[in-house]
């Protein structure tokens, strides 16, 4: 039986991360001539977190992990996702789960599901379909071929990449500053977009001193460093990397 959703409605948790910092603590360590023992029982301090954003020395960050719960999200947002390396997965079986807890489940952009086009059958039959209609029929046969036997392992080839994933991410705060940074572009696929704020929304509220200024590059940065590749609705609005280097070359030469 077909379950369908539209893209944006993921569900993200947040299942460990934030409280106590350890940022400043790892910074103390290869800074300080205290003893361990006494680094270690220091205070929280967020200046130090500060002093280590704002000058981009950012290895210190590796020592704070988060690790989240995502479901709800296609197999496209999750191809996407794991091209991020420094970061651990553990996703669900693209196989359905048995024992009547099998769920044909895709997420997919709402136009998707609603468009229609005529498409022409083997012996020359035509017939018109939506995105809806095609995901239904998709599901059917899939459920056919479990009745014939054909192990899942097989018929999950022909699964189309809207069925949704369950997984478990983690990822340090260096590497989430980064992911952000990418993710959280409008040039980004509007679904993985989605992922990243409601990941960057956890992370504020876990870690607000790690997370203050997180965001798109041009957060981050100050520019867009898409240069030609911005996207339409920052141009104008954001300076690219080579019209803030423009600006600050005409700055010296004066």
């Amino acid at each position: 039986m077909l379950r369908e959703q539209f893209t944006g409605s993921g569900n993200v948790v947040l299942l460990a991360g934030g409280g106590k910092i350890h940022t400043d603590i790892a910074a103390r360590f290869v800074r300080s001539e205290r003893e361990l023992e006494e680094i270690a029982a220091s205070p929280y301090s967020r200046q130090i977190v500060r002093n280590i954003l704002d000058s981009n020395h950012r290895a210190a960050l590796e020592f704070d992990y988060f690790l989240f719960g995502v479901d709800g999200y296609s197999r496209v947002t999750e191809a996407q996702l794991i091209r991020k390396r420094l970061a651990s997965y553990l996703i669900k079986s693209g196989r359905a789960e048995l024992n009547g807890k099998r769920a044909f489940r895709v997420a997919y952009p709402r136009e998707v599901a609603e468009f229609r086009a005529e498409i022409e059958l083997p012996g020359g039959h035509k017939t018109c379909l939506s995105g809806r209609e095609l995901a239904e029929i998709t599901s059917q046969w899939y459920d056919a071929g479990l009745a014939a036997g054909i192990a899942e392992e097989s018929l999950r080839y022909l699964k189309p990449q809207a069925t949704v994933f369950k997984g478990i991410i983690g990822m340090n705060a260096h590497a989430l500053l980064d992911w952000f940074a990418i993710r959280c572009c409008r040039n980004a696929q509007a679904e993985i977009r989605d992922l990243a704020g409601k990941m960057l929304a956890l992370c504020r509220k876990a870690a607000p001193d790690l997370f203050e200024n997180a965001g798109p590059n041009c957060v981050q940065m100050g520019y867009c460093p898409e240069n030609k590749l911005q996207n339409a609705a920052c141009r104008g609005k954001i300076p690219t990397k080579n019209e803030a280097l423009q600006l600050l070359r005409e700055h010296y030469r004066k």
